[in-house]
């Protein structure tokens, strides 16, 4: 019976100080540790707090998902470069972890060595940093009216990032498609867009702008420029306003193409250039005006893509000799000839204009 007993004794014994130890506890929330959820970007530094209120020389720890001891009070416990110690004292134990990678992510425990042993615990989540965003799908230069789908692609994301598409400083709607990197814990993230290419686009940037809680806004964005080939535009520019009988006049052709026009050619509706006007590339000089130049003119500018037309309808206005001389607003079809006279003054006085 002895024996017995004196077992039994100590299974009371044992019984006893474990309640008293679980009192103690619920009556001194200060020996608990705290801490607390942390965010850290990948390749970025976690640090690690974990506090007591009071502590009774009791040594303090942290360790991390697998339970490997990373600090044991100010001692470090596993050899890792990235790990350092913040600050130590007895009712402190911070940590930092650099160069954080997604293996990091998981719970770290801090541990206050009483007894019992006393935990609290701290979820880690490691946020993977989208990669440079990179454009394909371009193969230029385009000719004008051509649709192509351009292709944006970013990996390494988590969570997932949003893609935006600007064709200048409009944006464009774009579908998107994920693509998750088991191994990585990460996502691979493709947008595509579909474009159909004028003139106007014509040396623009198309932007494929990643945004993600990771990055400060329009921090990682890529552009193309793109270049459009289109037939000329062409514009006619005389050398006066007022084209005026018997003087010099110039028409000049300007194309405006890309690539630029190498060819420009004139003509005049319904009849042939006289001698006195010269084709000069761009130019269509007349050495002097006759009112049979009176017309409707054609320039035409060429480049590889196509020919562009511009027409120009000349005017010649006639010059008139008068004793006393008169604008030509006075007579603005100078096409007859007038002639004016006081009534009843046959002086030398007299008036006399002859328009021609």
């Amino acid at each position: 019976m002895k024996p017995f007993l004196a077992q039994f004794s100590v299974l009371l014994a044992f019984v006893h100080c474990t309640c008293a130890d679980e009192n103690i506890l619920e009556d001194n929330d200060w020996l608990y540790p705290v801490t607390q959820d942390e965010v850290a970007h990948e390749h970025g530094t976690v640090t690690l707090k974990c506090t007591v209120q009071e502590n009774d020389n009791s040594s303090l720890q942290w360790s991390n998902p697998a339970q490997q001891t990373l600090y044991f009070d100010g001692k470090k416990a596993l050899r890792d470069s990235r790990i350092q110690l913040v600050n130590y004292t007895s009712k402190e134990l911070t940590i930092s972890i650099s160069n954080m990678t997604m293996n990091d992510e998981g719970i770290y425990t801090c541990s206050i060595f009483t007894m019992p042993v006393l935990t609290a615990t701290a979820r880690v989540q490691v946020l993977g940093v989208p990669k440079k965003p990179q454009i394909t799908g371009y193969v230029g230069p385009l000719v004008e009216g051509r649709a192509i789908t351009m292709t944006c692609n970013t990996t390494g994301s988590k969570p997932t990032p949003t893609i935006h598409w600007f064709k200048g400083t409009d944006e464009l709607t774009g579908h998107v498609t994920h693509r998750e990197d088991s191994n990585a814990r990460t996502y691979a993230v493709t947008s595509q867009v579909n474009i159909t290419v004028t003139r106007d686009d014509n040396g623009i940037d198309i932007v494929c702008s990643v945004d993600h809680e990771t990055l400060d806004p329009n921090a990682y964005k890529t552009s193309q420029r793109i270049n459009v080939y289109y037939t000329p535009y062409v514009e006619i520019r005389a050398s006066k306003a007022v084209p005026e009988e018997g003087e010099e006049f110039t028409l000049r052709c300007i194309g405006r193409g890309n690539p630029e026009p190498s060819v420009f050619s004139w003509i005049k509706f319904n009849a042939e250039l006289s001698d006195r006007a010269i084709p000069r590339s761009e130019n269509l000089t007349f050495s002097y005006l006759n009112k049979s130049d009176d017309g409707m003119y054609r320039c035409a500018a060429v480049n590889f893509i196509g020919t562009g037309y511009k027409n120009y309808s000349l005017t010649v206005h006639g010059t008139y000799l008068t004793h006393e001389a008169k604008g030509s607003d006075d007579a603005p079809d100078a096409d007859t000839a007038i002639i004016n006279a006081e009534v009843g003054n046959s002086s030398s006085e007299d008036k006399k204009e002859y328009f021609i």
